[in-house]
């Protein structure tokens, strides 16, 4: 290996919440002379005031202490989505190396995206509460074929649900600041709002999207839609969502990420204290049967993991040998920090 990096004292890389199917994945690709080592913890779980190597890596539920950035030579960041690198470079001050994973799981997460419309819109939560007295009362459902189904960021991601919507031969609108895609109609927010059946929120997190889809926003779309989130919970304040259910204009919601996660996820896992008004409003969307959560796992096919640890392990040889990584954080965020 060259010196492009700072030598840990310990290992080569350090990974962050890695699930067991993610270890055995990152460790089938990565070179046998790379040290590496993993927990399945969030760096603030972990609890230790310094970093374990030089090069560490996340996803997005790990906060890095400030104080850890003079120690760390790159941050690889195992998401989609590089917001969270972003407010840390902002915080540092410091033009640190940092990595993301654009490519791994867009078919995966507009898969789960569809998984959880379909079983909003046939009640799947009813069916199977009442096969234990084989009642089918209150349980006829809506089919999606010719429904109007609103995509909002039509990126990677996106661009695969439109096209699932297609295959499923439901009427598909997309919302987005650039429309690159020709095969995708594209409608102003208020126009897919009138019209969608069904609204997938595919979007980036910036500034401009922290809670974009709020009580004010959503209840201009029609009454019964169903609302369904796969990107960030910041976008959709869980609080504006309970609302909306609880005055029946909403008809259905999924939600795979959440406001206030971090602090969700802790809650969720030893029960800490110092829960807000966002993580109460997650809990009580629990319990309803019009809702379905999933733990921030949209991504999680074996066909993505695959991929996620290929090319989590391609960027980390890119960066020990040349200082850099294959897929950076967009410039400009560096540029501005």
């Amino acid at each position: 290996m060259k010196d492009a990096k700072k030598r840990s004292d310990i290992v080569d890389i350090f990974f962050f919440e890695v699930f067991e199917e993610e270890a055995a994945a990152l460790k089938h690709y990565l070179n046998p002379e790379t040290d590496a080592g993993f927990t399945w913890k969030t760096i603030q779980e972990y609890k230790e005031e310094k970093p374990p190597a030089s090069l560490i890596s996340i996803r997005t539920q790990s906060v890095i202490p400030v104080s850890w950035a003079e120690n760390l030579s790159g941050i690889l960041s195992r998401s989609t989505g590089y917001d969270h690198m972003e407010r840390y470079l902002k915080t540092v001050k410091k033009n640190l190396p940092c990595g993301y994973l654009p490519l791994y799981c867009s078919r995966a997460v507009a898969e789960q995206a569809m998984l959880m419309w379909m079983f909003l819109l046939r009640k799947m939560h009813l069916q199977i509460e009442k096969f234990s007295v084989f009642n089918r009362n209150g349980l006829t459902g809506i089919e999606c074929e010719h429904k109007t189904l609103l995509i909002v960021g039509v990126g990677n991601i996106g661009h695969e649900v439109a096209k699932i919507g297609r295959g499923l031969g439901m009427e598909v609108l997309g919302v987005d600041i650039e429309e690159k895609h020709s095969d995708v109609i594209y409608v102003s927010l208020e126009e897919g709002l009138s019209a969608a059946d069904i609204i997938v929120c595919a979007m980036n997190l910036t500034p401009d999207t922290v809670n974009y889809f709020d009580y004010q926003v959503l209840k201009k779309a029609k009454q019964g839609v169903i609302f369904i989130n796969i990107s960030r919970g910041e976008i959709s304040p869980s609080e504006s969502l309970l609302r909306l259910l609880d005055e029946n204009h909403i008809g259905g919601l999924g939600l795979d990420v959440y406001n206030e996660e971090r602090e969700l996820v802790l809650f969720l896992r030893d029960g800490r204290t110092g829960r807000n008004i966002e993580v109460n409003a997650a809990l009580t969307l629990l319990k309803r049967p019009d809702v379905i959560l999933t733990p921030h796992n949209a991504f999680n096919s074996f066909e993505a993991v695959d991929r996620k640890a290929n090319h989590s392990v391609k960027q980390i040889n890119h960066f020990l040998n040349e200082g850099c990584f294959l897929w950076p954080v967009p410039v400009h965020i560096i540029d501005n920090i």
